[in-house]
């Protein structure tokens, strides 16, 4: 097995995620079977209990796993299906060593930082890096570990030191250390003083780089180059320069460029490897496949707006997987992309009276839109305005995509509006509300109490129901007659209200394995109004977009037919 590290210094969210996917990538296109683990030092067991404006999206795995955003990078970019335990924390850390304390296991030792948390976080690293991942069921060969934070945070201590000893337990040919700095430019200068800073810091914790992936708006200088690698120690083809690009998606080939590869084969001992025929042409068609797609991207000139409209827009990582998903689509249907955000709250009656300026931009940018899209969520906050951007889409035939909460919004808004309950909602917004009339009820099988880990969650199947091959979603999943998505909730489509729905045209094409639970919906004789109660973003791919965000990137771009009609809609499901 092979390690790569990716750390990161100077400042968070700097694109240690987007970098050990592409090196991924990368070792994949070499022919190599590739795992990924995310290092969390938070405290928190899972990501399951924090505020998207806290931390972000939620990423939710098959096995049910709520884990760091980077893991949805890593699958999307990958091609993998992780596991929770690829998120590794500092709560899950110290719960596993307590859990072996208090069983004894340590037969009456002090129980230590070192070198009881650091071995636990090296026996975990080993562990995990071999559970296969793709569909070869194979061991992995290489494993990304992504070390999140910065280097020198007093949380993320323990981790760093033991990967210092990681580095000697698996030998150097086996370990190599990628570290994300920044250059700044201030008044036109490439600064380099927080990169020598940074790994400074990094060599006085015992880790010396291997190579240094330099962050900067604009290409690097040939004298930037120089310095850093003169200052920090390292060669010239040890620095690589990632500048602003395109797209994440260019990512990979601006590294394959500045022949990434060739060093870390060198230091990894691969160079000599010989791989089966058939991993060697995958991996050669991957690349081919992801050349295509960023050269027709780049091509791409006619563009389609989708007006987002959600609860935690001031902090656009709330919705990562959303919007990754609706740039595979966008890039499978050869459009630009462009995202009007639009906060639901702004879209209330409210907001008119006490912010006119926003509540008409707000509005402004719905009605211009090709497209609303209303994601996930929870909370009462912002629904009044989610429920009249969903009565807009139906009313004016503007495509419309509800996922989970957004799919109750549309249930909400056609039960008051069309069956004339007005004062219909959701039991999570009015607990005390008539269960007759709700549109939206807490499901009986789930936790009520405990937060943590207890919603419906990760992979299940959904069946479609008989009669729906008029079904734009249907045909969608190329004709399957069940789909694998995965979930995150807690409420459900009130089933005393179905039969009334239904009658007068808006059809649940789509239930649960019980087919008691409404997964599907879809409005009979609409553009394209659809809704799903599972999260279809989360298994999303670059080169495999989810079909209901294809859905609506199509038909906001009025190219529902031709997409329908081209013949690589073969549903293949997670399993």
């Amino acid at each position: 097995m092979k390690y790569v590290v990716v750390s990161g210094g100077v400042i968070s969210g700097i694109g240690k995620g987007v970098l050990a996917s592409s090196t991924g990538l990368l070792f994949k296109t070499l022919g190599f079977r590739v795992t990924s683990i995310k290092i969390d030092p938070y405290m928190n067991i899972d990501a399951g209990t924090m505020s998207p404006l806290e931390h972000g999206e939620c990423f939710v795995l098959n096995d049910g796993g709520e884990v760091d955003l980077d893991l949805g990078n890593y699958e999307r970019y990958l091609n993998i299906t992780l596991t929770r335990d690829h998120n590794i924390t500092t709560g899950k850390i110290y719960s596993h060593v307590i859990e072996k304390e208090r069983n004894g296991d340590y037969l009456g030792k002090t129980v230590q930082v070192v070198p009881h948390i650091t071995n636990a976080i090296q026996d975990w690293v080993e562990r995990v890096s071999r559970v296969p991942v793709d569909d070869s069921g194979l061991e992995p060969e290489i494993c990304i570990v992504e070390l999140g934070g910065t280097v020198g945070d007093i949380e993320s201590a323990p981790f760093v030191e033991a990967l210092r000893q990681f580095q000697f337990r698996v030998g150097p040919e086996n370990f190599a250390l990628i570290h994300v700095s920044l250059v700044p430019v201030i008044h036109g200068e490439q600064k380099t003083k927080p990169t020598q800073a940074a790994i400074k810091d990094l060599r006085s914790l015992g880790l010396t780089p291997d190579m240094i992936a330099c962050r900067c708006q604009e290409e690097l200088e040939a004298g930037t180059i120089e310095k850093i690698g003169m200052f920090c120690h390292v060669g010239p083809n040890q620095v690589i320069a990632v500048h602003d690009v395109n797209s994440t998606y260019h990512v990979p080939l601006l590294l394959k460029e500045q022949k990434m590869m060739k060093y870390l084969q060198k230091k990894l001992a691969l160079e000599n490897v010989q791989l089966p025929t058939e991993a060697l042409s995958k991996g050669e068609q991957l690349l081919i496949k992801w050349r295509k797609l960023t050269s027709s991207h780049d091509k791409s000139f006619e563009s389609v707006t989708i007006a987002l409209v959600g609860k935690y827009t001031h902090l656009k990582d709330s919705y990562l997987s959303v919007i990754k998903s609706l740039e595979h689509a966008s890039m499978k249907c050869h459009r630009r992309l462009k995202i009007e955000w639009v906060e639901s709250t702004d879209l209330e009656e409210e907001t008119k009276i006490s912010n006119l300026s926003n509540y008409h931009k707000a509005w402004h940018y719905v009605c211009q839109a090709d497209g609303i899209l209303v994601p996930g969520g929870f909370g009462s906050r912002g629904i009044e305005g989610m429920v009249a951007a969903a009565k807009y889409a139906r009313e004016n035939d503007v495509p419309y995509l509800g996922i989970c909460l957004g799919l109750q919004i549309a249930v909400i808004e056609f039960v008051r509006n069309v069956l004339g309950y007005e004062k219909s909602t959701s039991m999570e917004f009015d607990p005390e509300t008539d269960e007759a009339t709700a549109s939206v009820v807490y499901m009986p099988d789930v936790d009520q109490i405990k937060l943590g880990g207890t919603m419906r969650l990760g992979i299940h199947e959904t069946k479609f129901v008989a009669d729906t091959d008029w079904s734009v979603l249907k045909k969608l999943y190329g004709g399957a007659s069940s789909v694998y998505e995965r979930h995150r909730h807690r409420y459900e489509v009130n089933p005393k209200l179905v039969g009334e729905i239904e009658a007068k045209g808006l059809k649940f094409i789509g239930k649960d394995e019980t087919e008691q639970r409404m997964e599907m919906l879809e409005l009979k004789g609409h553009k394209f109004l659809c809704g799903t109660q599972y999260h279809p973003e989360y298994i999303s791919k670059v080169l495999d977009p989810s079909r209901p965000f294809v859905g609506l990137i199509a038909s906001a771009s009025g190219i529902l037919e031709d997409i329908l009609s081209s013949d690589d809609l073969d549903y293949k499901g997670e399993f």
